[in-house]
């Protein structure tokens, strides 16, 4: 569960809430289902325009992705595996790789480090392993689009629902109870635009291409492990190309762990 994601929510409504409440706004007024059905049916509405079907098919993937967190496996773990195999083929030979491919469970490494024991070129393991990298961040990054798009249609649907409001306001002017309830609901609609967009779908979008940042980066650092066994670098020359990716405080708890063992 990605912890994150719920509490923003929370805070969200939290915020909203309170803060209707301070200003002297009765929570019951958001309830406004004209306001409702414009904001969220219009967004849905305008995303199925905007994207095929196939892309909308994995609205319900993203949004598992959002509330989910993914468990990668750590920096530090990676550069000691990569580590123990440098010191393995220098020893033993890149065909003694064999012997760990039932122990790799990541299907990105896996491939790798077959096409290391295939005996294919540095080059051309490099050129695969990007390719994939790059489809996997176009995917993500469709995905994110659509989130995108909606947190910039919500707002402007807020907008929209408005001028109906404060047109129906004004066919009621000579009632100022009416009108005044008229008003009141047009910028209902106005709100529930702007807290979609900009405390939901643009937040959801920028979720999931941080997620898919920290995703990349890891199978960077798994093309660099795997490039390094392929040229026959040293263990050492392995962790430290490969400790780069962590911070001084990483690197120094590392060595330490490393003296200790």
């Amino acid at each position: 569960m990605d912890k994150t994601s719920y509490i923003g929510i929370i805070l969200g409504l939290v915020a909203i809430g309170v803060g209707m409440t301070l200003k002297g706004v009765e929570m019951v007024a958001i309830v406004n289902p004209g306001a409702i059905l414009i904001i969220f049916l219009g967004t849905i509405a305008s995303v199925l325009i905007a994207f095929p079907i196939s892309t909308i098919k994995k609205i319900p993937a993203l949004f598992k992705i959002i509330f989910t967190e993914k468990k990668y496996t750590a920096i530090k773990d990676l550069i000691d595996l990569f580590t123990q195999l440098a010191e393995q083929t220098r020893k033993e030979g890149i065909l003694s790789l064999e012997k760990q491919m039932n122990e790799i469970e990541d299907p990105f490494l896996e491939s790798g480090l077959q096409l290391t024991i295939d005996g294919q070129t540095p080059e051309f393991i490099r050129e695969v392993m990007l390719e994939k990298v790059d489809a996997m961040d176009r995917r993500h990054q469709e995905g994110a689009a659509v989130f995108t798009q909606a947190g910039t249609y919500a707002p402007t649907l807020g907008v929209l629902g408005a001028v109906i409001g404060l047109i129906a306001a004004l066919g009621n002017m000579e009632d100022m109870a009416i009108l005044g309830s008229a008003i009141s609901a047009a910028f209902i609609a106005t709100l529930l635009g702007i807290f979609s967009g900009y405390m939901l779908w643009h937040p959801f979008a920028n979720k999931l291409r941080q997620k898919s940042k920290k995703e990349i980066q890891i199978k960077e650092i798994m093309i660099e492990g795997v490039l390094s066994i392929t040229t026959g670098d040293s263990a050492m020359v392995v962790r430290d190309k490969l400790g780069s990716y962590l911070t001084t405080k990483e690197l120094n708890e590392m060595k330490e762990d490393r003296d200790a063992s």
